[in-house]
């Protein structure tokens, strides 16, 4: 059964870009409730503990670069089949690749600088909420 909840993060260059505001848009267009949202820094040590599970694959240096470069925006959505639905509106990870009107067709750079991030599994979204938010923060 599909959850209703997902994590996303609008990554540095989405965000020195000045499109926080279109992608906001995007994802409350699509039906998604904002059920905790902050802009945020992550350490090099947060970017690290995130993308643990990509420690050992080639890219992993330059991610925990990247994602501790600049401001995040963090967000815990809400939507019936949250992760699935969320996955489509962002779009495949190589904008080149992704569907138009995607997220990352729209504001993605390239594979790296992404735009945003989504969970991939109900799992996940409950775990990567609650790295970002404590109980509380989220509504």
């Amino acid at each position: 059964m599909a959850g209703n909840i997902t994590f996303t993060m609008i990554k540095p260059d989405a965000v020195a870009g000045g499109h926080i505001g279109a992608i906001l848009g995007k994802i409350a267009e699509a039906g998604f409730k904002f059920k905790a949202m902050k802009l945020t820094r992550l350490t090099e040590e947060d970017a690290k503990k995130f993308y643990e599970v990509h420690s050992e694959r080639p890219f992993y240096g330059e991610l925990v670069e990247f994602m501790s470069s600049g401001p995040i925006v963090a967000a815990v959505l809400e939507k019936e089949n949250a992760v699935e639905d969320f996955r489509k509106l962002i779009g495949a990870t190589n904008p080149a690749e992704a569907e138009e009107g995607t997220i990352r067709k729209l504001y993605a750079k390239n594979v790296g600088e992404n735009a945003v991030h989504g969970s991939d599994s109900d799992e996940n979204a409950k775990i990567e909420s609650a790295f970002h938010f404590a109980g509380r923060e989220i509504f």
